[in-house]
């Protein structure tokens, strides 16, 4: 398999959102996964209308203004996607949602490669058996363990963000490379402007990862 065209793989979820009422109905996205979707910046704060979730809301606004539009964020600081996994049917499936954004990259480095795996491919088949479109996130960027941000200097984040890859080439499934725009991004920035600490992104981070995810949804 491969990763799925952008232009059509959710076709039909955008042609509901360019309809009007009374022709319409509500889309609902979930946003899964840890610290970085549930909006926290420098913790504790959290910054909901900064962080991507609410980014990609205000987007499909602009972009389908008669759409009625959901964007459910279930992501808990600090989780990995084992514990994601756990709660995915009871706290994310029951918002019935058209598409699914799932972001453990950079907490599972914790729990090692097989078992992200495992927690992925678990909260990818549970996903696709109830019709719903996935959107994997490889990771953002983290500041302890990359100075200079490059590959050489950061084999774990790479690693998990290469896995991501494959699981989502494996599943014919979205994939929204976070890793890779923030490493294009230090080619003429410097990775500061984009954290907000350590290994959370400001809000212009939180751009660079909007902006991928509205790549799957294009107006035309």
């Amino acid at each position: 398999m491969s990763i799925p065209d952008r232009a059509c793989y959710l076709a039909d979820i955008i042609s509901i959102l360019k309809r009007q009422w009374p022709d319409n109905r509500t889309v609902n996205i979930v946003c899964h996964g840890h610290s970085v979707p549930a909006g926290y910046f420098a913790t504790p704060v959290v910054d909901t209308m900064n962080a991507y979730p609410h980014l990609l809301h205000v987007g499909l606004k602009q972009r389908f203004p008669l759409a009625v539009v959901n964007v459910i964020v279930t992501a808990i600081g600090g989780e990995t996607s084992e514990l994601g996994a756990a709660r995915f049917c009871d706290e994310v499936l029951c918002h019935r949602p058209d598409v699914v954004t799932i972001d453990y990259g950079l907490n599972d480095r914790r729990i090692g490669l097989a078992k992200a795996w495992d927690a992925h491919s678990r909260m990818i088949q549970a996903g696709v058996h109830a019709g719903v479109k996935m959107l994997l996130l490889t990771p953002t960027a983290d500041m302890t363990q990359s100075p200079g941000y490059t590959s050489k200097d950061q084999p774990l984040l790479e690693a998990h963000a290469t896995q991501i890859r494959r699981l989502a080439s494996e599943n014919n499934i979205g994939l929204v490379d976070s890793f890779a725009a923030f490493q294009q991004y230090v080619k003429s920035g410097d990775l500061s402007d984009v954290l907000s600490w350590s290994n959370h992104p400001n809000r212009q981070g939180h751009e660079l990862v909007a902006t991928e995810l509205l790549r799957w949804f294009p107006i035309g």
